[in-house]
């Protein structure tokens, strides 16, 4: 289930059920739940801007396209999948436009995240920021 969940044709579709109303309302809502004794780590476009406003610490992780593709690329290729460069170049281009220009819950950088640029750091270097900006705030 999961190689599913991770492919392009699925991955495609998340912006377009991301537009619907009722269900961001309703998994905002669920999210806000599972947040509401604090101590939690959640990922995600919207998370920091409209799931979590007043979160103690928000990264807008980011990486530049080119380094994103390749990543992406590189992960389903290890899962199976048969993808050119161009096809996930293609949806990732296509889901920020979508997701970034929907009127409800857009992705944005909100004002007060910090920015984690992990286009040329790795996995550790980027938890050991985090963990300092999250020992700065505690």
């Amino acid at each position: 289930m999961e190689n599913e969940i991770l492919g392009v044709e699925v991955s495609g579709k998340f912006s377009e059920i991301a537009k619907i109303s009722a269900i961001r309302k309703k998994l905002v809502s669920e999210q806000q739940s599972m947040g509401s004794s604090k101590g939690l780590v959640m990922d995600g476009r919207d998370i920091g801007t409209v799931v979590f406003p007043n979160a103690d610490l928000k990264i807008f992780m980011t990486a530049s396209e080119e380094v994103r593709v390749e990543r992406r690329y590189n992960e389903l290729k290890a899962s199976g999948k048969e993808v050119s460069k161009e096809e996930v170049a293609e949806n990732i281009s296509k889901r920020d436009a979508q997701d970034s220009s929907r009127e409800d819950s857009p992705l944005k950088m909100a004002s007060d995240a910090r920015v984690l640029d992990n286009s040329d750091i790795g996995q550790e270097e980027q938890l050991k920021l985090a963990l300092s900006w999250a020992q700065e705030i505690i």
